[in-house]
């Protein structure tokens, strides 16, 4: 997986907060095919139940005449069963055709939803809801007459168990179709982020909970007592029926809703909390699917933005660290931004490529980038392993800095295990050029030198200008490598006995003249990776 791929399918069994939901790579087309046959099923059940529930209501626990009669033979065991069937068959292939033609472009997988396509499977929800209302309506419509004939008693009957089941099944059927729909609403919200949707948030779900757990059962008992009170004749034993069963449906009906209405709340919040672990575990490539269009999916887009940032913040901060030094950008990062700098004890490690200059007029100019990235190379790995920051690139030459802006408990004898080890290197690599190094350490000022509005990290000191003075006269040494007898008193023992000193020569530049030191010789310089731990 790349470093900056983002992924979802490790934040649980489902993206979408349910195994049923199916997994986040599930093709396009048995993802739609599921989605149609979980709001299929849940409408399906949800009827079935209401009409349990209204049938329950109407013939044992409401108070009035009775239902299961000779004379409503052909009413109860015909018509109601014609009605109902018929309402059952219309309202399944109604969702079924309009749910297909709706939700049809979801089954291709790269197709971005269009704005009219967008709205229609938002609203996909609502006209379900609205179609089953319809037909309980049309249902009441059609059966309250006919037993209205019988007895016209019968008509409070039927319309408090039926209105009491219509709502539980419309209300049920919302949070079916919401749930089932959670993958392909999350392809909408990809598409189209900052569109709203209109749908029960928090709040919202919260309410449905206390109206279809506490308040319809408790207006259905009220009714009742309204109705007795107005003359409706009830027997003290039917009222305690009333009275057990509406209390039993609140306590069973409200469970249940209460526990289908939480788990779609705590759905995403768990999701959110599950990827801020990876997150603070330093997964910066986690993010949560937005299947929810209310609060819950703003926090989930919230969190997707947060994470966002975060990588961009770490991309920016990776890609600093490369052009400054992790340590320069550490330092930028921790400390207030100002110029000037600090004196302080640090070595300095000067590396000049021989004869570039030949070099760049014989070789195409792509060529020459690639043999320096290749040179490049050598030298940052060894600086950083030897514990030291590539201070800047010129040209063809480069400058590694020891001890600023991290101190350094043996800066001089890292700088020289430094130069021992690159120049190891370029005499075994497949290279067809050389390089002159030289060392040297002392008292610098490490600090940012430019203006309030540009600057870059910086050292200073006769300790660099010595370095690079004894880079230009290793060019024309034999080992490639020179260094000065302070540096090597500077540095630990154990990188001393590695160097033997001397002639004393009067670099360019400067008065007093210098004891130059050298590795040993070729032969000892290949055993100097085991000098790499400081």
């Amino acid at each position: 997986m790349a470093d900056d791929e983002v992924t979802t399918d490790a934040l649980g069994p489902s993206p979408w907060g349910s195994r049923l939901l199916g997994p986040a790579g599930e093709q396009a087309r048995t993802q739609r095919l599921r989605v149609q046959l979980l709001i299929t099923l849940g409408i399906v059940v949800a009827n079935l139940a209401g009409m349990a529930v209204a049938t329950a209501l109407i013939a044992f626990v409401l108070p009035g005449p009775a239902l299961l009669d000779r004379d409503l033979l052909v009413l109860d065991f015909v018509a109601v069963p014609v009605v109902a069937g018929v309402a059952l068959a219309i309202g399944l292939w109604w969702g079924t055709v309009y749910g297909l033609r709706t939700l049809y472009w979801s089954r291709d997988p790269e197709r971005v939803p269009t704005g009219p396509e967008q709205a229609a499977t938002a609203a996909v929800p609502r006209k379900l809801v609205l179609s089953q209302a319809m037909l309980w309506t049309a249902g009441l419509a059609v059966l309250t007459p006919l037993y209205a004939r019988v007895d016209p008693t019968f008509v409070p009957k039927l319309l408090l168990g039926f209105g009491f089941s219509a709502i539980v099944v419309c209300v049920n059927s919302y949070l079916i179709a919401e749930f089932a729909l959670r993958p392909i609403t999350a392809r909408v919200l990809e598409a189209a982020p900052s569109r709203p949707r209109r749908g029960l948030g928090v709040f919202g779900r919260t309410v449905v909970i206390w109206i279809l757990g506490t308040g319809v059962p408790v207006a259905l008992l009220m009714s009742v007592a309204v109705l007795i009170l107005a003359g409706w004749q009830a027997s003290g034993e039917r009222l305690a029926v009333v009275v057990l069963a509406l209390g039993g449906a609140t306590l069973v009906f409200g469970l249940l809703l209460m526990v289908l209405t939480l788990s779609a709340t705590v759905a995403p919040i768990r999701a959110v909390r599950t990827a801020m672990r990876r997150v603070e575990d330093g997964d910066l490539r986690v993010a949560v699917t937005v299947y929810d269009g209310s609060e819950l999916g703003q926090l989930q887009s919230g969190f997707n933005h947060m994470v966002s940032g975060l990588r961009e913040r770490e991309k920016m901060r990776d890609l600093f660290g490369r052009h400054v030094g992790h340590d320069v950008a550490a330092v930028a990062l921790t400390r207030e931004p100002e110029l000037g700098g600090t004196e302080c004890e640090a070595a300095a490690l000067f590396i000049d490529i021989i004869g570039s200059t030949t070099l760049a007029a014989t070789r195409p100019a792509a060529e020459i980038v690639a043999i320096l990235n290749d040179f490049f190379t050598i030298v940052v790995d060894e600086v950083e392993d030897c514990g030291g920051l590539i201070n800047k690139f010129e040209g063809d030459a480069a400058l590694a800095v020891f001890g600023a802006p991290a101190p350094h408990s043996d800066a001089a004898g890292a700088a020289l295990i430094a130069a021992r080890n690159i120049r190891h290197r370029l005499l075994h690599a497949d290279t067809e050029f050389d390089a002159g190094i030289g060392v040297a350490a002392g008292r610098v000022i490490a600090g940012n030198v430019g203006s309030a509005r540009r600057y870059e990290f910086t050292v200073i000191g006769d300790a660099v200008n010595e370095a690079a003075r004894l880079c230009e006269l290793a060019k024309n040494d034999e080992l490639r490598v020179l260094t000065s007898a302070t540096t090597i008193a500077a540095a630990a023992t154990r990188e001393q006995i590695h160097w033997r000193l001397g002639e004393s020569v009067t670099l360019r530049g400067r008065t007093r003249p210098t004891r130059l030191a050298r590795p040993r010789s070729p032969d000892r310089v290949a055993g100097v990776h085991a000098q790499r731990t400081l």
